[in-house]
């Protein structure tokens, strides 16, 4: 395809992000009929086929998947060409999606999402709250905060700092439990585990702790429900020590049982960082992260 046909492209594009050839020619103000010829015939130029039809649905195809990065990029090119003839090169809006885990949606990114409004209040923030590695390759999110390194040679990831979770139970736990230290003193606790796997298990052992299943009446793979259970009482469970410094609720205990450290690494696809307003997002992201330590360590009185 020697010369892109930009109607073309801007076809294939809506399509894709609608996933219908109706919703997709409302979208652009055309007839489903031509949208429909725009899309074949940009198929029909580059030898391939870039969507397959599922029910009323159009779902895309590898190559279509593939493509359509490119084919991003071209069509917000042409957009900030257009911008600048405008005059308008320098706002930047647009959509830009962040997936994170839940905790991290719940507890740290809502003051950090004020502080990229009140910087580009023309930006609009889409959170992916899940516990998943999101596909990034597949657009399900424009940015990733994850705590592995990417593996994947088409994503890029900014290490940002090193992260610590503590174990924590509520002030009445404690005052009906007394404050444990060490991990002999916990041995008959009840813990609320993050997975019915026993690898919760596992990794507690591998800390030095002598626990059993027996250990575990409740477990939830959901950081945020979990937390709720440990302030109220429920039972010790691990949280992040950047999350519990802001709670008057819970006790750190087991303070001589050793850190767990884990890293926050920022990752988005490498074609990404040309987008201006992905990588302006990208960049205060890593800036508000690094400085969100816990401010105090959380002990009894």
């Amino acid at each position: 395809m020697d010369d892109p046909d930009w109607n073309q492209l801007r076809a294939f594009v809506a399509t894709a992000e609608a996933g219908t050839l109706s919703a997709a020619a409302r979208k652009l103000g055309l007839t489903q009929p031509t949208l429909s010829r725009q899309v074949a015939a940009l198929e029909e130029s580059l030898g391939v086929t870039l969507f397959e039809r599922l029910g009323k649905s159009l779902v895309l195809t590898d190559t279509g998947t593939d493509l359509l990065e490119h084919a991003r990029l071209m069509k917000e090119a042409a957009e900030m060409l257009a911008l600048g003839a405008s005059g308008r090169a320098q706002e930047i809006e647009g959509v830009v999606s962040i997936s994170a885990s839940d905790g991290m949606a719940t507890y740290i990114l809502p003051d950090i999402v004020s502080r990229i409004r009140a910087e580009e209040p023309r930006l609009v923030i889409e959170i992916v709250a899940s516990n998943a590695l999101s596909g990034l390759k597949r657009r399900e999110a424009d940015i990733a905060i994850r705590h592995v390194r990417p593996a994947q040679p088409d994503l890029v990831g900014k290490l940002v700092r090193e992260a610590t979770a503590s174990f924590y139970a509520s002030r009445k736990w404690v005052a009906q439990h007394g404050h444990p230290a060490n991990a002999a003193e916990v041995e008959d606790a009840e813990f609320i585990g993050f997975d019915s796997a026993g690898r919760t298990l596992e990794y507690l052992r591998s800390l030095g702790l002598n626990l059993s299943p027996r250990n575990f009446h409740v477990i939830c793979e959901n950081s945020s429900v979990t937390w709720e259970m440990i302030k109220r009482g429920v039972g010790i469970g691990v949280m992040g020590d950047d999350i519990a410094a802001s709670e008057e609720c819970v006790v750190r205990i087991l303070e001589n049982v050793p850190l767990i450290r884990f890293p926050i690494w920022l990752v988005t696809h490498r074609e990404s960082r040309t987008s201006r307003r992905i990588r302006l997002v990208f960049d205060i992201l890593a800036r508000e992260l690094a400085a969100n330590r816990a401010p105090r360590a959380v002990t009894a009185d």
